[in-house]
């Protein structure tokens, strides 16, 4: 692939401001706000992504991605669990007769710095024990460097791999890494040219994640993807 770089969209960062602030101040009818936390729930991933992670605590958390809130009743469940490769055997059977999806991290997460090989190695554990879904990390250093080509072909690589096994690819973008609006409509882009499912902000992992403009840009970018 050849990402042509003068597709690329430049962000007005004054009135991608300006759009959050209105948002910001907009009222919503208590109606409409139960909604749309109901809807939050049923897409959030509940995950744990822990060097102390156990088989015990990832049972907990499907336990709970069933059953958030035991007291409450008529709240769906999570849209996903997401763990590391080596737990996704043990949270499929812990949701077998559940519509919890299991979706597992991959290609060097969370920083993204190993070899394709190990990458690919990395997502095919995961998918033979059933994930549902991957969640994958660009390279952020190869996209800060210009090289495009290499983060749209790693993208797609992976990409191949969960299409063999009937699972949804998301692509996360570390976006406190990659730090301009600019950059973040252009990884945006490439993801979903290369075949993301999804686009996410971050791992989690760092000081700066997801944020309103951020998440603003995004949102854009898929709007224009779909249309």
């Amino acid at each position: 692939m050849i990402y042509n770089t003068q597709n690329t969209i430049a962000i007005d960062q004054v009135g991608i401001e300006e759009r959050v602030a209105r948002f910001n101040t907009r009222s919503i009818k208590k109606e409409s706000k139960v909604h749309a936390l109901k809807l939050a729930l049923s897409m959030i991933d509940l995950t744990t992504l822990e060097g102390k992670d156990t088989d015990g605590k990832v049972k907990q958390m499907c336990y709970k991605a069933i059953h958030p809130h035991d007291a409450l009743p008529n709240l769906p469940t999570t849209a996903a669990v997401c763990v590391y490769p080596t737990f996704v055997k043990t949270a499929k059977e812990a949701l077998k007769n559940s519509s919890v999806k299991v979706a597992s991290v991959s290609t060097a997460f969370p920083s993204g710095n190993s070899t394709l090989q190990i990458k690919l190695l990395d997502t095919q554990f995961a998918l033979d024990h059933g994930a549902d879904e991957i969640d994958m990390v660009i390279s952020r250093g190869q996209f800060l460097n210009g090289n495009y080509n290499f983060v749209f072909d790693e993208i797609a690589s992976i990409k191949e791999l969960c299409k063999k096994h009937h699972a949804r690819l998301k692509v996360i973008f570390e976006t406190g890494e990659i730090s301009t609006l600019d950059n973040v409509r252009k990884v945006s882009d490439i993801a979903m040219h290369a075949g993301a499912d999804f686009i996410k902000t971050s791992t989690g992992k760092i000081g700066v994640a997801a944020t309103m403009p951020v998440t603003l840009v995004m949102l854009d970018a898929i709007k224009d993807y779909y249309y």
